[in-house]
């Protein structure tokens, strides 16, 4: 959201909660609550698309949504790779909202939800309520406590004591990663971040209602959910005809992680057979792998020991990608560091053998673009070894 729009949803939320409350309570016959669903954009925050709750009544016609965020916020990069995530709950006029949609081509659905009028009215009362200004900003979470996620709890409670029965997900994938590459297809590079920043907290077999974490799995559940023996949507339709990311072009093969890795792993093959023929080897080269591997390893250890991110940890990834790799570009220079990185190598060398033997064991789902890199970081460092061996010999 842009600031201009999150200064509206926030005016617009306070002037709703102080002067239509009463009016949101009590005027229960010509109110119409709906779950919007937009569908994927092609900006990387838009592709699982977006839910929010549509409420008309007379005087008042407003979406609301949660997850909301400002970029512009003082240390916001740094707090979102920490996990403190506090976004926001807002309202915004129903036009407003749905002319964003409109200019950036999205489809937007809405189902009419089947509410008798003291369910609209509790529904509303919960609406409010997190409006107030000491209640709009919560900490979020991508997948437990998202702008999908929120409406559905909602829709549950204000249903009560009758349950909302949702229907089974369309889709193949069984675990949160899954549905996210089916999402992020088009876009590898943005999942190749996604698996080296998560860990195993993302790999667990999803039940029914995990699955309403990305929207349009949401809207597919509720389409046919009942809630006392009726179902929960009493219409369907689309209000702005458009398309999401799948209709773009996807990321040609050879800019993919895969390819790029592969490229990676070719070059350092060559300048091993280079090394072992010259019984030498190229100190720059390992400089410069070892130390991207040692900074992503920072990255690494951060999420996993400081970061409050529910799926940062366990990353078994550590074993690989992990800072003592920044060893190499220090040592590797100075005279009387050789055995220092030698020392390191054999321990690198160990963990990775490690990490691939009891891979299939770990419950954690990984990249195919990282195993070219696994295994050029084996090569370096069993080359590393060899040499040097060879030398004292």
């Amino acid at each position: 959201m842009t600031l201009r729009h999150l200064l509206c949803i926030i005016t617009f939320a306070l002037l709703t909660a102080a002067n239509h409350a009463e009016a949101m309570l009590h005027d229960r016959t010509d109110t119409v609550i709906g779950l919007v669903t937009c569908h994927p954009g092609t900006e990387v925050y838009e592709l699982e698309g977006h839910s929010a709750i549509h409420i008309q009544m007379p005087g008042t016609d407003v979406a609301v949504s949660y997850g909301l965020y400002n970029f512009s916020e003082p240390n916001f990069v740094f707090r979102f790779v920490k996990g403190e995530t506090d976004y926001m709950a807002g309202a915004v006029p129903w036009q407003l909202f749905l002319q964003e949609y409109e200019f950036g081509g999205r489809r937007v659905d809405e189902q009419v939800l089947n509410l008798t009028s003291e369910q609209k009215a509790r529904l509303i009362d919960m609406v409010v309520e997190n409006l107030a200004p000491e209640n709009c900003r919560y900490r979020y979470n991508y997948v437990k406590d998202n702008c999908a996620t929120r409406p559905l709890s909602l829709i549950e409670r204000a249903v009560a004591p009758d349950s909302l029965t949702l229907t089974s997900a369309r889709t193949q994938a069984t675990t949160f990663r899954e549905v996210m590459r089916s999402f992020h297809r088009d876009y590898p590079w943005y999942q190749f971040g996604i698996d080296l920043a998560l860990g195993q907290g993302i790999d667990y077999r999803l039940s029914n209602r995990e699955y309403a974490f990305a929207p349009v799995l949401l809207q597919q559940q509720i389409s046919t959910a009942t809630a006392g023996g009726k179902p929960i949507v009493l219409e369907q339709k689309t209000l702005v005809q458009g398309t999401d990311a799948s209709a773009h072009r996807p990321t040609p093969w050879l800019l993919t992680p895969m390819a790029v890795c592969w490229t990676v792993f070719a070059l350092l093959a060559v300048a091993t057979a280079v090394d072992i023929r010259r019984r030498r080897t190229t100190r720059w080269i390992d400089a410069v792998y070892f130390g991207a591997i040692g900074l992503t390893g920072l990255v690494s250890a951060f999420l996993i020991f400081v970061s409050v991110h529910e799926a940062t940890s366990p990353n078994w990834l550590f074993l690989w990608i992990n800072p003592l790799a920044l060893l190499v570009p220090i040592f590797i220079w100075l005279k009387n560091g050789k055995n220092v990185v030698f020392s390191y190598q054999i321990v690198n060398f160990a963990l990775i053998i490690l990490l691939c033997a009891a891979w299939a064991w770990l419950l954690q789902s990984t990249n195919p673009a990282f195993w070219p890199l696994i295994l050029a970081d084996m090569m370096r460092s069993a080359s590393y070894i060899f040499l040097n061996l060879k030398k004292s010999k």
